[in-house]
């Protein structure tokens, strides 16, 4: 059963990927003459309708906590742990808003995958040349400032079900840098419903979106300790133990002059 499952996703995930690319790309094309918000949505749509079909092709029994945690209108950055590569398609399937994303550049070389990371709005990081990597983070920054979504992985690589790695540092300057309030995302279960044994498997999933936390005006000295805030919010969300003490300090508002 296991076996016919993983070829029906596959199947639907691959005919899905391929013969919407057409489609995909006249929507991108009417996006540049002028009609992106709309054509920005199309998209998304799309994306989240094949999304929510591969899930519940899965089987998988998912819940899902917080949505009315996200905001309707302005910017907004999704920070997620990443348990494995399903952790994609719940994004796409519940988020519920058009997002862009941070991904490694390798990926920019896998045929039709790189084409619709692109037209979703995918931003490719090369994190070995500092002048790229910074590139691609200010277009992030951008992006937020003008109303748009992002979802980052800050710890960088999947974790496998193993628990939630450190965040890398600086993962979190997308938001910072714009001034965009933040949700915590926190989920479990994505490695156990494809990579742990390389088949599909109707397991128990759960996302929650935490409510959010706002990184305007912060002072300096608080914008480099968000991170551990954000790792702990994922971690209580996952039933794992906090890193930050108790008596963690409070955000502080940056001074203006009168």
């Amino acid at each position: 059963m296991s076996l016919i499952k993983t070829i029906a996703v596959f199947t639907v995930l691959v005919f899905a990927m391929i013969t919407l690319i057409p489609i995909g790309l006249v929507i991108f094309i009417l996006s540049v003459v002028g009609m992106k918000r709309l054509m920005s949505l199309l998209i998304y749509k799309i994306a989240q309708g094949w999304a929510l079909l591969i899930i519940k092709c899965s089987g998988c029994t998912l819940t899902v906590s917080g949505r009315e945690n996200i905001p309707q209108k302005g910017g907004v950055c999704f920070v997620s742990n990443h348990v494995g590569i399903f952790d994609i398609i719940l994004a796409l399937g519940l988020i519920g808003r058009p997002f862009g994303f941070i991904a490694k550049k390798e990926l920019a070389f896998i045929p039709f995958l790189n084409i619709w990371i692109w037209l979703l709005g995918g931003l490719f990081i090369d994190r070995i040349k500092i002048r790229k990597a910074v590139k691609t983070i200010n277009s992030g920054v951008q992006r937020l400032k003008a109303g748009g979504c992002m979802l980052i992985f800050p710890e960088g690589t999947r974790s496998k079900g193993s628990g939630l790695n450190p965040f890398k540092p600086g993962s979190l300057k997308l938001a910072t840098q714009a001034g965009a309030p933040i949700i915590p995302v926190a989920i479990a279960g994505s490695y156990d419903a494809f990579e742990k044994n390389y088949r599909v498997q109707s397991v128990p999933v759960q996302v929650t979106f935490g409510k959010p936390i706002d990184t305007a005006g912060l002072s300096a000295e608080y914008r480099k300790q968000i991170g551990e805030r954000i790792h702990d919010e994922i971690a209580g969300a996952l039933g794992l133990p906090k890193n930050a003490e108790e008596n963690s300090p409070q955000p502080e508002m940056e001074k203006t002059r009168g």
